[in-house]
């Protein structure tokens, strides 16, 4: 169903079941899969797929050109997945050639009020991102983070799996999966239990996460304090994913407590 006072290239490609309110405009590279509904007034342009039973509400921009002074027009892409929310005023830009040249996001994601996910952003599945949170180019945010509202993401900060950023945060450091971050600039709180314990993870690895954070954090010096630690929690997948987290390459510092 495709509205009459809508604008849609003859040369997009929508697939069955689609729902098109109106006002809304659909470019020539743009491929909406079944059950896409966008709400009304809703901007799709540039070489943009948008999967399975996404929903777009209305004064959304989505695909238009990367808010970068270095992109000079190259090829780049958008690719959201199945199943997402994106709400009023939410803006997503397509990838530039610094960064692969694509901007993608998962599956089941909820993207609030003017959230702004810029360009060549990886976004993971089950994310939230509250209302009026801007994320800069090149970010990196795993699988079941949740960002609180009028909190902001440096560009090339990454955010570990099921980490949780307080709201009316400054993100210029790298948070830890499972990890707590709050902050005018963002330092680590503690841990995301109650997002574990939500994810059914059994109580023995919680609480040896928890030991492992505290040696983790000992000092400030974590590479020591990571060899310090080497194969103590090899038989926890949650300690392992932390390490593996601070020691791949990385742009930013590791956010680290406070104290």
């Amino acid at each position: 169903m495709i509205h009459k006072s809508s604008e849609i290239s003859s040369k997009a490609k929508i697939s069955k079941n689609v729902k098109i309110g109106p006002f809304c405009y659909v470019g020539p590279d743009v491929i909406l899969e079944e059950d896409v509904e966008l709400i009304s007034n809703v901007h799709i342009e540039g070489n943009t797929k948008i999967g399975r039973g996404t929903r777009i509400f209305p004064f959304a921009s989505i695909g238009t050109q990367p808010q970068d002074l270095k992109f000079k027009g190259e090829k780049n892409s958008l690719e959201i997945g199945e199943k997402n929310i994106i709400r009023e005023y939410v803006t997503i830009n397509p990838g530039t050639s610094g960064g692969g040249s694509i901007t993608s996001i998962g599956n089941n994601c909820l993207f609030m009020i003017s959230s702004h996910i810029a360009h060549d952003c990886k976004i993971g599945n089950s994310v939230i991102i509250a209302n009026n949170v801007p994320l800069g180019g090149h970010v990196t945010i795993e699988d079941s983070v949740v960002i609180g509202g009028n909190s902001a993401v440096q560009q090339f900060t990454r955010i570990g799996r099921l980490a949780m950023i307080g709201g009316m945060t400054g993100v210029l450091k790298d948070v830890i999966p499972f990890g707590l971050s709050i902050g005018n600039r963002n330092y680590l709180q503690g841990l995301n239990l109650i997002g574990l314990r939500r994810q059914k993870y059994n109580n023995q690895k919680i609480i040896g996460l928890d030991k492992a954070y505290k040696d983790i954090f000992s000092s400030t010096n974590l590479h020591e304090n990571l060899a310090k630690i080497n194969g103590e929690y090899k038989d926890n997948e949650l300690v392992s994913e932390v390490i593996k987290f601070i020691e791949k390459d990385k742009k930013r510092p590791i956010c680290s407590p406070q104290n």
